[in-house]
């Protein structure tokens, strides 16, 4: 490799330039020379410096350079860590340099001392193998006759920039002004200002390639004035920063006499009257006992101490958060119960049970007036409006609100708050967000509980536990105040997708309420009354604008959305609204009505059909009920039988509790197989095949046993299974049928999938109460104890 010279080297540089020009354009440059890539630095003519050389290929150029006339041609690499440069990576403009000196030294590499002679530029490369051999033209300067005023201005302003330079600290060659001083030429003077000031290579690289003397002094000039201005704001940066520290000294001991002065004639200063305020506010705060024993000890300390110490600030900070919190402020609830739910039915479509419980408390807290805030539960799929009631309900009450999302938190110290111990210490959200309110009864809503996350740092769902109990939260200890505040007052909300995640410990201390889908004729009535008007709103059109007619709009939620919430419906209202606002905009006259006819112009082609599959009685194929996060979904379950000794494969993405619910049902039909009319010997000679389709979907849960058991039966057989039952259940080895869970999302998604009977287990007839009574009205439901029920239902004769 070839690098730049040493400082100790550079002396040679001053040498070189006392000799005449004339000197050295005596030697006569070939048109082939090879070439020698330069790493770090540029070279510049009249320039003398060692070069040490360890590549393979440049030292084959130097020894062919040093066989003929010496000369060598000398171009800097544009990427300094390219260690094999290939001639892409080079510039194309070098300079011309003779090798005065070589020297071998004991670890392979050679140093080198060379002269730079005149630049020239790279034709073309006739070989880059074992060296770069190349083609050259030798870049002739143009030559003025006679230094104009302009040309003597430059040179002369360069020569004073350059020594006021050195007289701010710039290290520079001990005798480099007595040679710029003799020299009158405006090239040579721009290669040796360049070849001093230590450039980057690209910035050197462009001086060099500049072939009017004139025009590279100029660009020298510029360079130089950009780099006394560096030099004179690090002086006054070093300056004003002595001048700081010996400021703060000489205030110091000024305002301690100071101090005494004022003692003396009875006067305060500044920080007497920010002592003044911050006790007046303490005082206002009206603290508990303990808090302000607390409060007062710290002014003592910050009274006493130096307010530039690293500690004032932070004692300050501390004193200021337990003036701000809201020990003794509290909003007056809204008891009007006829009046909180009129605002939860304009707010909210349905969800009667919260609205229940709400009025409940208030009408609880009407007759008793010192009452524990409630910690309720909200466990319910995305998009059924968990978040909007918790603001609803703050709204009934007349409270402040308040929204913290737990999601991802992982850090004890986000709900406890961090040690006043710490740098940049801060108080809890909970802490912060009871600041925030400025009262000590807000509705306080804990968003996504159930994915909080845990680790090395603590379990914020730890934390939690004194947070949400009614027993513990009336003195909740945050870290940083280290004094306890009363949470009892405030209204606790969480919200959970699903409730599993959760804690037991925690979800013991909630009173969980679960808030299932809607049904279609609910998910139209919200559109209709907050949906729609919203988004006409939003998208600045009106009702004058724009007609969606009920049968476009119960198109909409069959065929373009299938959730459990309400989020992908608004944005398909919305995505009509944007498609009419554009065309009004383009002139078009209202009312656009929105017709079956018209929707898919507005929202394409729809993203839900009915099963294709189910649209005929099959054998080996049976309908079953399932539960997600996002609510209830139907599972088709498919089963089919071939020769072979009687294994069974189960495929689809199952998890290990539905594996065994299929091993349940198989050994269950193998068990009554006599009665069901199949050969005992049909076992040992028939594989079986279960397959739920989606294979990419994860699947888990015992309650398709019930649909296993059917699916086998069918498969066995032969009889088809009716396409108009789904089931759900569990499945036990003597074909009991067990109860399941999401009843209601189950029957939901059932009615959506257009199924007329559904088969579901006796011990759930207690949930059927959860059921909307439409749904009830539309789906005949069938309770049954024993897996023989489910297939007399099931099978078709």
């Amino acid at each position: 490799m070839s690098g730049a010279a040493t400082k100790g080297d550079q002396s040679i540089v001053a040498e070189q330039n006392e000799q005449p020009q004339e000197e050295q354009q005596q030697v006569e440059i070939p048109d082939r020379l090879p070439l020698l890539p330069i790493r770090d630095i540029v070279i510049f003519p009249y320039m003398i410096l060692p070069l040490f050389v360890g590549r393979d290929m440049s030292i084959k150029a130097i020894d062919d350079a040093l066989s003929g006339n010496r000369l060598i041609l000398l171009v800097a690499q544009k990427d300094l860590n390219t260690e094999n440069p290939e001639p892409k990576d080079l510039y194309s403009i070098g300079t011309v340099g003779m090798i005065m000196r070589m020297l071998k030294l004991p670890d392979g590499r050679v140093k080198i001392l060379v002269q730079g002679m005149s630049k020239a530029t790279i034709k073309d490369y006739i070989q880059t193998e074992p060296y770069f051999l190349v083609n050259i033209e030798k870049v002739v300067e143009p030559k003025e006759p006679k230094l104009t005023l302009e040309v003597e201005a430059l040179m002369r302003n360069v020569k004073e920039q350059l020594e006021k330079m050195i007289s701010l600290g710039k290290m520079l060659l001990p005798d480099i002004m007595v040679i710029v001083e003799n020299i009158d030429d405006p090239g040579k003077l721009a290669d040796l200002v360049a070849s001093n000031l230590g450039l980057k290579v690209e910035t050197a690289q462009e001086v060099l390639e500049i072939s009017d003397p004139r025009a590279r002094l100029t660009k020298v000039n510029e360079i130089i004035s950009k780099e006394l201005e560096v030099l004179t704001m690090q002086q006054k940066i070093q300056a004003s920063a002595r001048g700081e520290i010996d400021k703060s000294q000489r205030e110091y001991f000024l305002r301690e006499q100071l101090k005494a002065i004022q003692k003396e004639l009875g006067e305060t200063d500044e920080r007497t009257e920010e002592m003044n305020d911050l006790r007046k506010k303490v005082e206002e705060a009206k603290m508990p006992e303990k808090v302000m024993a607390e409060a007062e000890k710290q002014l003592k300390r910050l009274e006493r101490m130096h307010p530039d110490a690293a500690e004032s600030a932070v004692i300050r900070s501390y004193i200021e958060t337990l003036a701000e919190l809201p020990w003794a402020r509290s909003t007056q609830d809204n008891l009007d119960i006829n009046a909180a739910k009129k605002i939860l039915d304009e707010d909210h479509y349905d969800l009667e049970k919260v609205k229940d419980r709400i009025l409940e408390y208030l009408s609880v807290r009407k007759l008793k007036e010192k009452l524990k805030g409630p910690i309720l539960c909200f466990v319910g799929p995305p998009g059924v409006g968990k978040t909007s009631l918790g603001k609803s309900i703050a709204r009934a009450l007349g409270r402040e609100f308040f929204r913290m999302s737990l999601g991802g938190i992982r850090d004890e110290a986000e709900i406890r708050g961090h040690r006043r111990t710490y740098v940049g210490a801060l108080p809890g959200r909970i802490i912060q967000g009871i600041r925030q309110c400025n009262t000590n009864n807000p509705v306080f809503m804990l968003d996504e509980v159930d994915k909080v996350g845990a680790d090395f740092r603590g379990d914020p769902s730890a934390a939690l536990l004194e947070v949400l109990d009614p027993e513990q939260n009336f003195a909740f200890v945050d870290h940083y105040l280290a004094v306890p505040f009363d949470l009892s007052n405030v209204m606790f909300i969480t919200t959970a997708n699903l409730a599993d995640p959760i804690i037991p410990a925690l979800k013991d201390r909630m009173e969980t309420i679960h808030l299932a889908g809607y049904t279609e004729e609910e998910k139209k009535g919200i559109a209709l009354k907050y949906l729609i008007p919203r988004q006409l709103n939003e998208n600045g059109v009106t009702d004058k604008d724009i007609v969606i007619s009920d049968q476009a709009l119960t198109q909409l939620i069959s065929q373009y959305t299938r959730e459990s919430g309400l989020r992908n419906l608004e944005r398909e209202v919305a995505n009509i609204c944007r498609k009419v606002a554009r065309k009004i905009a383009e002139g078009k006259k209202g009312p656009i009505h929105i017709t079956p006819k018209e929707l898919q112009k507005y929202v394409g082609p729809p993203r839900y059909l009915p099963e294709e599959e189910r649209e005929k009685d099959e054998v080996g194929v049976a309908t079953g009920l399932a539960w997600t996060e996002t609510g209830g979904d139907i599972l088709f379950i498919e089963a089919t039988t071939m020769k072979g000794k009687g294994s069974l494969t189960l495929t689809g993405h199952l998890g290990e509790v539905m594996k065994e619910s299929a091993q349940a049902a198989l050994s269950y039909v193998r068990s009554k197989a006599p009665n069901l009319g199949i050969k005992e010997d049909v076992f040992g000679k028939t594989d079986l095949h279960i397959h739920v389709p989606a294979g990419a979907i994860p699947k888990d849960g015992p309650s398709a046993g019930v649909t296993m058991g059917t699916a086998i039966t069918s498969a066995l057989t032969g009889r088809p299974v009716s396409k108009d039952v789904a089931m759900t259940g569990e499945i036990t080895l003597r074909g009991r049928v067990l109860p399941i869970g999401g009843l209601k999302e189950k029957t939901l998604a059932a009615r959506r999938a257009g199924i007329k009977t559904v088969i579901v287990p006796k011990r759930n007839a207690k949930d059927i109460e959860d059921i909307p009574k439409i749904v009830r009205k539309s789906l005949e439901i069938r309770f049954v104890e024993h897996m023989d029920e489910v297939l007399e239902i099931a099978l078709l004769k």
